[in-house]
């Protein structure tokens, strides 16, 4: 396993990537209502990240993907594909996952929870999973096992009550969409996979959380992954490096209050 570690020079650039990705957050939320398609979500992005930003849709034509992000409703865990006859109604909840590729040719990765109008077990659900992110960041330092993230992660959704999808992890991340290592949200780490993290390293945390069984399926479409038990599932994705101290959230919002990792 060659994890990269990531040079000053590239590091300003995985900044700016982290961002723009966090910008296209904050941009489309307020678009997400009901009566909205996830196809004209995923044009309002596109047109942000190419017009407004100079980069480009990382996820759009990535092995074959057709939209610029992923819009994933409900029962769906990850990799939604966005369709003008799909529209939001009451009570949805909704993932929107984007990629930016800027033109430095560096990745900033993040996704995010939307609930329309209100959803209670959508609701618990989404904050505990962004609880599962915020507590594994807040483990990130060098030194530290990716199993120790993992842990932490399957330990508090558990005492919610809720499982920890096995079938997609989160990942490292720089000029490659996908570097390594891989970073399970469960502990089931190898131990030749369980690396140690060590300052200049860029990687995602994307916990999947579902209230049902852990256990997911991909539809015929060959992208679209759901719970097989039609569950309620929420993901929460951040891009992270590792600093010689602890982490610093390069796809940080505005809204975010990250005050709880100063060491």
């Amino acid at each position: 396993m060659n994890i990269p570690i990531k040079t000053p020079d590239e590091i300003e650039k995985m900044r700016e990537a982290g961002r723009q990705a966090a910008r296209v957050m904050e941009m489309i939320a307020p678009h997400v209502q009901a009566g909205v398609s996830t196809g004209e979500l995923d044009r309002l992005c596109h047109d942000f990240i190419v017009d407004e930003l100079g980069s480009t849709p990382a996820s759009l034509n990535y092995h074959g993907f057709p939209k610029s992000v992923c819009t994933s409703i409900n029962h769906v865990v990850c990799h939604g594909i966005p369709d003008d006859a799909k529209k939001l109604k009451k009570g949805d909840i909704m993932n929107i996952d984007v990629t930016v590729k800027t033109a430095d040719g560096y990745h900033g990765d993040t996704s995010a929870m939307y609930i329309v109008g209100e959803n209670i077990q959508g609701e618990r659900l989404c904050r505990v999973t962004q609880e599962c992110l915020y507590k594994s960041i807040a483990l990130v330092r060098p030194g530290v096992r990716l199993s120790t993230l993992a842990r932490a992660i399957q330990q508090h959704a558990e005492a919610n009550g809720y499982s920890v999808v096995r079938d997609f992890c989160g990942h490292g991340i720089g000029a490659g969409f996908h570097e390594d290592p891989q970073v399970l949200h469960y502990d089931g780490y190898a131990p030749e996979a369980d690396a140690t993290l060590a300052a200049g390293m860029c990687l995602t945390i994307e916990p999947m959380i579902n209230v049902g069984s852990h256990q997911t399926k991909v539809l015929r479409d060959g992208w679209t992954a759901v719970t097989r038990d039609k569950s309620l599932t929420a993901q929460w994705e951040h891009t992270l490096l590792v600093t010689e101290t602890g982490v610093e959230v390069l796809t940080a919002r505005q809204e975010e209050d990250f005050t709880f990792l100063d060491h």
